[in-house]
Order: C-alpha cells, then structure tokens, then sequence
C-alpha cells in the first residue's frame, strides 16, 4: 500500500513524513533579546486526546534545555500555576507577560498548540500523529522571537496477508498504541527536529527533516553566537 507521509528516524523510531531543508528565518529580533532563560507553559490543547497536554509538555524540556537554556522544571511550573487556579493551557497561556515575569523571573515563554495527538484506525492502517505549533516570546518586551512548528506520523506496516488479517492487525494496534501512549513517544522526536538550532554541524542529519528552523543556540551552550548557516 502506497504511504502517505515520508521518512525520518530519530531516536531509534522510524516515521513517516518529507525530508525538507528548514525554512528561512528571520533571527534579528532573536538576536537582540536573547533569552538565558526559557519558561514552557502547558501546551494548549487541540486534540480529542485528554492526554495530549501532559504527554507532550513533559517532552519539551530536553531538547530546549540542550539547546543551551535553562528551563523552568515542569512540575515546579505546573505546581505553582495550579495553586493559582490555573489548571490548562488556555488559562496559562492568557496570563499576561508582565505576570508571568514577575512570577517566574524568566526571560522569554514558550507558547504550544498541539494539534495532533494519538493513534487513529484508517481502512487497514493506524496512524499514531503529533503535530505542534510554537511561539517563544520575550516576557520583558512581549516580542515574538522565534516562531515553529513540526508533525510527525506513522503507519502501522500492515503489508501482506489477506484483508480481514490486516484489519485485525491494524485495529489491535491502534488500542495497544492507546493504552501505551505511543504519541508520547514520538512527540521526543518531534520536539527535536522543533527545537534543535539548526546549523552546519547538523544539517546533513535527520534533524534537518523538519518544517522550519529550530531555535537559537543559548548561553548555555558552547555553540552559543556561532554563525548561522
């Protein structure tokens, strides 16, 4: 059967999606605030999934912290936002700039959507998906700094055999990819090809299959104020 999305492989999973060099983008507003340190505020939620927010907040922080930033820890963040009654994204995500600076002391905020999440059963297939969009915004100016998003997905190989054995097949995956979460997975590798800088050193890598550049390297790490490509 012909598949509908193209190929990547990070951290030992093979998906399915385009290989495409990053988009062009605009850094200097970046570049003049940069930021030391990151606050991730839950993702807003876009998906039937009630576990899309939790299961994908709790694999950004890795790849934004390797980036060279200190990030706030999410359950510190996730703490203090629900003693203030602030209990989703949507809540989190409206709090004014100014509030969240002077709560958190961070220099910028990273806003999420995510708009896809989980396994869904198509004909003789299932397909586990995660996609996002993000905005880092600087909580001293309100500026945007960067802006990005990514998706990511993979059919189940249900090639051979005959009909009602493929459905079968692609029906019991579905509900082991439920109950295990599989999105959560594969949002670790999304969050990589989003996040990670994009540069010289990677871009013959998996990394560069991914649908706009990535942040930039911060203080934190020893790429810090290299030249871009």
């Amino acid at each position: 059967m012909k598949k509908m999305l193209c190929s990547t492989i990070l951290l030992g999973i093979v998906l399915t999606g385009c290989a495409t060099a990053p988009l062009t983008y605009d850094y200097s507003t970046y570049k003049a605030n940069m930021p030391k340190s990151i606050l991730v505020l839950p993702p807003i939620n876009n998906t039937p999934d009630v576990k899309a927010t939790y299961g994908y907040w709790t694999t950004v922080d890795q790849p934004v912290a390797e980036a060279g930033y200190y990030v706030f820890p999410m359950s510190i963040v996730d703490k203090m936002l629900k003693e203030n009654g602030v209990t989703n994204g949507n809540d989190a995500q409206s709090i004014p700039t100014t509030k969240l600076r002077d709560v958190f002391g961070a220099d910028a905020a990273l806003y999420i959507k995510v708009t896809e999440y989980g396994t869904k059963y198509q004909l003789i297939q299932s397909v586990t998906s995660v996609a996002a969009e993000a905005k880092l915004v600087d909580l001293r100016t309100n500026q945007v700094l960067w802006e990005g998003k990514q998706s990511i997905a993979q059919p189940t190989n249900n090639s051979g055999g005959n009909l009602i054995g493929m459905l079968a097949s692609a029906l019991i995956d579905q509900i082991s990819s439920s109950l295990n979460d599989s999105a959560h997975t594969f949002s670790n590798a999304l969050n990589y090809q989003l996040f990670t800088p994009y540069d010289k050193s990677n871009a013959n890598s998996t990394i560069s299959s991914r649908q706009s550049s990535g942040l930039l390297y911060g203080p934190r790490s020893p790429k810090y104020l290299q030249e871009r490509p």
